[in-house]
């Protein structure tokens, strides 16, 4: 017996096609040549679905600005160019949004800002 709300049978569809693909090639291969055909059919679907929906397009265009921002994040952790707080006599604070989940990340993008205390100049910038 399986639930006859629509939302019970979408899941029970669901997993019975994500079953079948895994288990089936020549299924798997039928899903492929229709998803190629009706690609083949509807060349422009994506161009109107941009141009009738543009709220689509500027939730893409953000996620990918985050996703364009972890990579550059990524790619500095990857070759060490990270500044040392450890080493910093400065404080760090962390301020925003959703804080409580930061312990859970173990990569957060942040913008810093460096601020010399008044009155102390490094050596070499001292009568230029």
């Amino acid at each position: 017996m399986v639930c006859g709300q629509p939302a019970c049978q979408r899941q029970r569809k669901s997993e019975y096609h994500r079953q079948k693909l895994e288990k089936d090639a020549v299924y798997r291969q039928v899903v492929r040549d229709s998803q190629k055909q009706w690609w083949a059919e509807h060349r422009d679907y994506q161009r109107q679905r941009r141009r009738q929906r543009p709220e689509l397009m500027n939730k893409n265009r953000a996620q990918q600005r985050v996703r364009d921002q972890k990579s550059r994040l990524e790619r500095l952790v990857r070759n060490n160019v990270a500044l040392d707080l450890k080493g910093s006599a400065a404080e760090v604070w962390l301020l925003g949004p959703k804080l409580d989940v930061l312990d859970r990340n173990n990569l957060a993008s942040a913008q810093v800002l460096i601020f010399r205390p008044l009155g102390q100049m490094p050596e070499a910038s001292v009568g230029s």
